[in-house]
């Protein structure tokens, strides 16, 4: 304790030398710990590549990839989802004649065909016998779903899920092979949600649809490779495309155990280490989808389809995938799938290097290293041009890399960074800028001597705005003091008596400069002495104070001064006015009075004086207002005084209902626009208190 108070006691150049090396060591801890923070995390640098994505949106309009939506026109042509098998079966016969690449279902069919002749027999059960036989022996419409997809080049989705796996799982048909193990790295789901094995069984390729969201909700990647029921199994898009190219073997890249790289035949794509991969996306083009109701009626020649990878959606209502990317919350999840077909097949997937983090790094360092050469060498309009040309060189070099080839290099994290940087050489120039200002404040306080250092003690003496404002919850109060240029003797206080009772006060001793200051501050501690011992009797205690203030008064000075004791619970106010002007009251209508009040001489002019209090009773909402000589006695250019009609046209323009600073703040602003720009001859103070009811009547506690 003794160290730190000879710390205080030191002067703050030696104070400062001693903090320099402690606030350069956290400056540089800070630093480290936000680099740590910001390099790399995707939470930051997401909203950076949502907007390089936005900006620059991937043109699909030659794209190879075709969807055929079950979408609005569809349904009300063919009937609800989900459709008979038959139908099924009919719009796959259909696209497969056209000889397409691949066709892939972006849709599960874990269930038995509901309409099947077994169901529709057992459904009329009035049908004739040989009618309902007949109906029973015709070929299931999943096997005839199944066999044109046994005819057809089909890929079906799977979808992982998350449960345990079962003890016994069934065999899995996967006609992907993969060169190597997956490392443990990648994403993996318990089981797998497949269609029923009749068409399962037949298909030429199976890939996962999942697609996981971000933490923000946002898809911006798909897995092209993952587990599900300990089976490692490709992505959906990587699946279409690997029918579509005909390869048998998915080559799995590892380093260090850590998933890179997949590749289909000499196609080398990479991928994170879950085995999933951003993807651009962009607008996907009218002319690159069709009405499944347009095949099925043959307004749309199945042909167009020709050597196309073909994928076979919903976005019917009620029936769609609807998902949220960086380009907008409505987009169908068919969309996606497709975009990361043509990514694939570009070689253009988005791709964050295992050195991207060392080049953020690095940029970073080099922000901080420009951060501190400006704060050493440039200055005004030079370093304002450095601060905003070197972010925008940053973010278009951000902007470049995704765009043109396709890298993820955050420019958001290195930028947080120099950012932190800056603020913290600003925050050691503002320390050291306040150091020479206190510097030069104490050089000037000791030559001005003794009336600056008494102003600020004597203003430090007094309660501000923000304590009278959490001062009682049955009393708005605020209070305004402005100095003149000299010291002065004004002061005004409010001083909670008991758990329902509160003083205010205003007091303003004659004369100036340092005696009126000290006489200001022994009336004040007097003052509130006396009040605290014994306020029973307000007109008692302001005779007992005016003794005591009175007492070794070798210099003659006084003071004048006005007393408010309020009963919180009632509102009775007491009133003690000893020489000081009368108070003003303004209704809950805006109506303001003058109060006269008989009261008695200023404090320590007649010593055994009896000072006697009036009571008058405040109701809910009503205001007092209680101000010194400096604003009735405020004079204009031309010598005329503020005086009470002033003052009462100004209190009637404020509105009864409003903040009492309004009254405070429109009283100074009038009065020094009164006086014309003149220098104050007095303090100008202002002390305002509304009742608003006793506080356990409207469920509030007094503390």
């Amino acid at each position: 304790m003794m160290a730190l108070q000879s710390f205080f006691e030191r002067p703050f150049s030696e104070r400062w030398r001693g903090l320099r090396i402690p606030l350069g060591a956290v400056s540089a801890a800070l630093l480290v710990g936000l680099l740590l923070l910001a390099i790399g995390s995707d939470r930051i640098s997401r909203p950076l590549f949502d907007l390089w994505q936005r900006a620059a949106p991937q043109d699909f309009s030659q794209t190879p990839v075709r969807i055929v939506w079950i979408d609005d026109a569809s349904i009300a042509s063919i009937g609800p989802w989900p459709w008979p098998r038959y139908v099924m079966a009919r719009l796959t016969e259909t696209i497969a004649r056209a000889k397409p690449r691949v066709i892939g279902f972006d849709i599960l069919f874990p269930e038995a065909d509901r309409n099947s002749p077994e169901s529709f027999a057992s459904l009329y059960p009035e049908l004739p016998r040989q009618t309902a036989q007949a109906i029973r022996a015709l070929q299931p419409m999943d096997a005839v779903f199944g066999d044109v997809i046994a005819r057809s080049p089909v890929v079906l989705a799977r979808a992982g899920i998350d449960a345990p796996p079962p003890k016994d799982p069934p065999p899995l048909a996967i006609e992907a092979q993969f060169s190597a193990a997956l490392p443990s790295g990648v994403a993996s789901w318990g089981q797998a949600l497949t269609n029923i094995a009749q068409l399962d069984d037949v298909a030429l390729g199976h890939g996962l649809i999942n697609g996981e969201a971000d933490s923000d909700g946002v898809i911006r990647r798909v897995p092209l490779v993952a587990r599900a029921g300990r089976v490692a199994m490709p992505g959906f898009a990587l699946e279409l495309v690997r029918v579509a190219q005909n390869a048998s073997t998915v080559k799995v890249g590892v380093v260090r155990g850590e998933l890179r790289s997949i590749a289909l035949s000499a196609n080398r794509l990479p991928v994170s280490a879950d085995g999933t991969a951003h993807i651009p996306m962009g607008h996907w083009p009218v002319a690159a989808t069709v009405s499944a109701a347009d095949l099925l009626d043959g307004t749309r020649a199945p042909e167009t389809l020709r050597d196309k990878i073909i994928i076979i959606g919903l976005s019917g209502a009620g029936t769609a995938d609807v998902i949220t990317t960086p380009l907008g919350s409505a987009v169908y999840g068919s969309v996606v799938q497709a975009s990361a077909v043509d990514a694939i097949l570009r070689q253009s997937l988005r791709v964050r290097p295992v050195w991207a983090v060392w080049v953020e790094t690095i940029v970073a360092a080099l922000l901080v290293g420009l951060v501190l050469l400006m704060g050493a060498r440039f200055r005004g309009r030079s370093a304002l041009l450095l601060a905003f040309a070197i972010p925008v060189v940053v973010l278009c070099l951000s902007a470049l890399a995704f765009i043109r080839f396709g890298l993820l290099i955050d420019a958001a994290g290195p930028l947080l960074v120099g950012t932190a940087a800056m603020v913290m050489l600003t925050l050691l120039q503002f320390v050291r800028a306040r150091r020479n200002l206190f510097e030069q404040r104490l050089l000037s306080a000791q030559a001005a001597g003794e009336l600056s250092a008494a102003r600020e003690i004597q203003l430090g003496m007094l309660p501000q705005r923000a304590t009278l404002a959490a001062f009682d919850v049955s009393v708005d109060v605020d209070a305004l003091i402005e100095p003149a240029r000299s010291i002065g003797g004004d002061f005004y206080d409010a001083i909670r008596i008991d758990a329902h009772r509160v003083c205010f006060l205003i007091g303003d001793v004659t004369g100036k400069g340092v005696p009126a200051a000290l006489f200001m501050a022994l009336s004040k501690a007097l003052t509130k002495s006396v009040l605290l011992r014994d306020a029973s009797d307000l007109g008692a205690a302001v005779t007992r104070l005016n003794d005591e203030i009175a007492r070794d008064n070798s210099e003659d000075m006084f003071v004048t001064m006005l007393f408010g004791l309020l009963d919180t619970r009632s509102g009775q106010l007491s009133l003690c006015n000893a020489g000081h002007e009368n108070p003003y009251r303004i209704n809950t209508t805006g109506a303001v009075s003058l109060i006269a009040i008989d009261g008695g001489p200023p404090l320590a002019v007649m010593p055994g004086f009896v000072y006697e209090a009036e009571e008058i009773k405040l109701a809910y909402g009503e205001s007092i207002v209680i101000v010194s000589d400096g604003i009735t006695e405020a004079q204009s250019p031309s010598g005329d005084f503020f005086g009470h009609d002033r003052m009462i046209a100004v209190l009637t323009d404020w509105q009864a209902n409003s903040a009492l600073s309004g009254a405070s703040n429109a009283l100074l602003n009038e009065v020094r626009a009164f006086e014309g720009g003149e220098e104050a001859t007095d303090d100008l103070t202002v002390l305002l208190f509304r009742y608003m009811g006793h506080a356990e009547k409207s469920g509030v506690i007094s503390q």
